[in-house]
């Protein structure tokens, strides 16, 4: 169930951070690709928890 939901959490999460990335105007290559990969990371536990609330269900 954790990873199903980390594939549209993790995606999501990693979008809005290139957003932000981008709307600071850091539109250099680095930024935006750390800014994907803080993304993805939190995404994990959001996933779980996520995953976690809907099992308690």
């Amino acid at each position: 169930m954790t990873s199903l939901l980390y594939a549209v959490v993790g995606t999501t999460l990693a979008g809005i951070g290139v957003i932000v990335a981008v709307t600071m105007n850091m539109y250099d290559v680095q930024s935006i690709v750390v800014a994907a990969v803080i993304g993805a990371i939190v995404a994990l536990p959001v996933s779980w928890l996520i995953a976690r609330k809907l099992q308690e269900l």
